[in-house]
């Protein structure tokens, strides 16, 4: 593997609660090169399409009109191991789990505002890179 790419999105609450550049800090303190970044907002298809495999949920509402909230900042992070690596340096989804020292640990407030979202596979990375930068990037 090696030399990976990921999708690295800082959802609304890090932006809101002035938190970008600490957690852009943090990635690039681990080695990771950030190769293109956005601020956007979303709206409820690309979140549908984004968030299907959890579309059913009784909570879904409530993540949809989270994310809708306020602006979001796309990444693509560029480095060794870079999904594994992201996942590590983010903690865990759920926030009550995320060990102290990483992004989730020490900022998230609950498991839906948690900062911070990324590719959980190179599969899944390839898909929200495309869905968030277009085709050729």
């Amino acid at each position: 593997m090696g030399m990976e790419r990921t999708y690295i999105m800082l959802k609304p609450d890090c932006v809101n609660r002035g938190l970008m550049g600490e957690v852009i800090r943090r990635i690039e303190q681990k080695g990771f090169r950030i190769t293109a970044m956005k601020m956007m907002m979303l709206d409820e298809p690309i979140l549908r399409e984004h968030y299907a495999h959890i579309a059913d949920q009784p909570w879904f509402p409530e993540t949809l009109e989270y994310m809708t909230s306020g602006p979001v900042v796309a990444m693509i992070v560029e480095g060794k191991y870079a999904i594994s690596g992201m996942r590590k340096l983010m903690g865990k989804t759920k926030y009550q789990d995320a060990e102290p020292g990483t992004i989730r640990g020490d900022f998230a407030e609950s498991t839906t505002r948690n900062i911070i979202h990324g590719s959980d596979s190179e599969e899944n990375a390839k898909i929200e890179i495309r869905r968030f930068f277009g085709e050729d990037a």
